[in-house]
């Protein structure tokens, strides 16, 4: 397991993190200039990005929208991350340690990829049936979402960021024709999926649009003349933006984009796709791994886990093969015994009620943050998957696990417990929420994020069930294998069709063949690699960075080694890429003895 912490090819970014992150004779005048350009940094982007920030609790600008995908746009934020990298050459960073190292290495290592990603026209492709401002936007605007609706100025404020969504949804059709020109377009199957999530939005009774939501929440302490100003404001701006904009992005794909849509599945394809992959494998993963490694780890993943999904089949008297056994439990119906969704998200409340008495010998340090179960929104439903919704920093929203459920009778309980330890509790929720509540961290580090740590951390999670006392039925545990597969698959086809050819059709088979899947829920996961390239190596290869950690240093430690201080050691300092989460380890370790 160690070795495979090697093999992950991590750029050099050595960090010395002594007596726990305490800076010790470090340059004062240093650390205070860091500061400074950390605070600096951390408005000026939240001026930038105020959905960032209201998605953080930083109610400031709550009423702003900046259209992120215009070129006007780009450019100044090529400036900005200029600016910050600049500002840090007047810093000697030899003289810093403990977390001003790691502020100064994280800020340093940000502003370059976001540099070099900006070489890339990833803004041609705005909109995705997976990820895209269009799926956002009804979740800001429903009152359920990370915009506050508890003031009149808060609904007030949602009227004034929604009227530049026009202005938003002009932009991206001006950013589709140009990328139709210059060979950066979706695939058709990701536009046909599109398609219906437009024209779901679109209600011919403004009453029932999800943007109509505030209205009918809207609080007693608001004046009659308050609550009739807002919902005649509220229909009109239905009538005005929400319906005819989303309406001309309907167009615009079924009559324009569509016949010019790609046949293919990968990115390699499009002009420079080779080389936007590579920067989204060392965006996604923080390493220098290549598509071919992650290629072959991926086959040996799938490989060991097959044995293992045998060693369980075989354990509950199951004589078939592995794909009859799957087709069992995709079928069976004592696997399926949900008649209401409410009866869905019961369950995982008893799954968090299960492994609670367990979680306190596994963590010292849980968050203070709010946590509860919701269904997810119709609208976006059918081309969802389970998630995890960050709570904002004051506490006052919670964190929010969603579970889209189509039809309760065909919800499969299988892999229940495993993919609650990933989206909620200690997954998800444990680290976003541990991350934004260390006030020792500096305003950009409680919010940042990389894939491979964060994704890495909630996959796991997952190997944590038997310890937290929820894996001891025999089809939750291969819930979890199967899970483990899903990553595993995720290296293999991911890679495939964005580097080696392998078609949609191609990887969908694959997916069927090696684990508990529909064909429709493979589909929806192979289209979703399709449109975020890169995105899903990041879980497998986080996840054996963190169980290898914690292997070798149980065997170097011995009794020493205690799993509570290691997890918290993982956690404290929040996102970081794979190498320093690597050295602060070392430093730990090294104070265990």
């Amino acid at each position: 397991m160690r070795k495979l912490i090697l093999l992950l090819a991590l750029p050099v970014f050595f960090v010395s993190c002594n007596n726990n992150g305490v800076k010790h004779n470090g340059n004062e005048d240093s650390g205070k200039k860091l500061a400074a350009v950390l605070d600096n940094y951390w408005e000026e982007r939240m001026q930038l990005f105020p959905l960032e920030a209201t998605a953080g609790g930083d109610n400031r600008y709550n009423d702003r929208l900046t259209i992120t995908i215009a070129e006007s746009f780009r450019d100044s934020l090529g400036r900005f991350y200029q600016k910050y990298l600049d500002s840090l050459t007047s810093l000697d960073s030899n003289t810093l340690t403990g977390n001003d190292l790691i502020s100064y290495r994280l800020l340093k290592y940000e502003m370059q990829m976001g540099l070099e990603g900006l070489k890339h026209p990833s803004h041609y492709l705005p909109i995705t049936q997976f990820w895209s401002f269009t799926l956002e936007l009804p979740q800001l605007g429903s009152g359920t979402g990370n915009q506050p609706f508890k003031t009149v100025a808060d609904y007030d404020n949602w009227l004034k960021r929604l009227s530049g969504f026009s202005a938003w949804v002009d932009t991206a059709i001006y950013n589709m024709r140009k990328g139709i020109a210059a060979g950066w377009v979706l695939p058709k199957p990701l536009v046909m999926k599109i398609l219906p999530q437009l024209k779901s939005v679109v209600v011919k009774d403004d009453t029932t649009s999800i943007f109509y939501g505030p209205v009918k929440m809207m609080s007693d302490s608001f004046s009659a003349e308050e609550k009739q100003r807002l919902k005649v404001a509220y229909i009109q701006a239905i009538d005005s933006i929400v319906n005819p904009s989303y309406s001309k992005l309907y167009e615009f794909f079924e009559k324009e984009y569509l016949p010019k849509a790609r046949t293919g599945s990968g990115i390699k394809e499009m002009p420079g796709g080779s080389d936007y992959y590579r920067y989204c494998i060392r965006y996604w993963t923080t390493t220098g791994l290549n598509a071919d490694s992650i290629f072959s780890t991926g086959e040996r993943e799938v490989a060991r886990i097959e044995s293992e999904m045998k060693k369980v089949k075989e354990a509950v008297g199951y004589k078939g093969d592995l794909q009859t056994f799957f087709k069992y439990l995709n079928e069976d119906r004592s696997l399926f015994p949900f008649t209401t969704a409410q009866a869905v998200i019961d369950s995982f409340w008893a799954i968090k009620k299960q492994e609670g008495p367990q979680l306190k010998k596994l963590f010292n340090e849980t968050p203070k943050t709010q946590f509860t179960i919701r269904q997810t929104e119709a609208f976006r439903a059918a081309s969802a998957s389970a998630e995890y919704n960050q709570g904002s920093e004051d506490g006052t929203r919670p964190g929010i696990f969603y579970v889209p459920v189509i039809d309760p009778r065909k919800f499969n309980k299988v892999g229940m417990a495993t993919l609650f330890l990933h989206e909620a509790i200690p997954g998800h929720h444990y680290q976003i929420s541990l991350q934004q509540e260390n006030k020792q961290l500096p305003k950009f580090r409680r919010f940042l994020w990389y894939g491979a740590y964060g994704e890495g951390w909630a996959h796991y999670c997952e190997t944590l069930g038997k310890e937290l006392g929820v894996y001891d039925d025999p089809y939750q545990y291969f819930g979890h294998l199967s899970d483990a597969m899903h990553r595993a698959i995720r290296l293999v086809v991911d890679v495939g069709m964005h580097e080696k050819g392998m078609t949609r059709e191609e990887a969908i088979k694959y997916m069927m063949a090696h684990e508990q899947t529909t064909e429709r829920d493979a589909t929806a996961e192979i289209e979703r690699y399709m449109a975020t390239p890169g995105q899903a190596l990041s879980y497998k290869i986080g996840q054996m960075a963190i169980s290898g950690e914690r292997a070798f240093y149980e065997q170097q430690l011995g009794q020493k080694f205690n799993i509570a201080s290691f997890h918290d050691e993982v956690l404290k300092d929040g996102c970081v890429p794979l190498n320093i989460l690597h050295e602060k380890l070392a430093e730990w370790a090294k104070r265990q003895q």
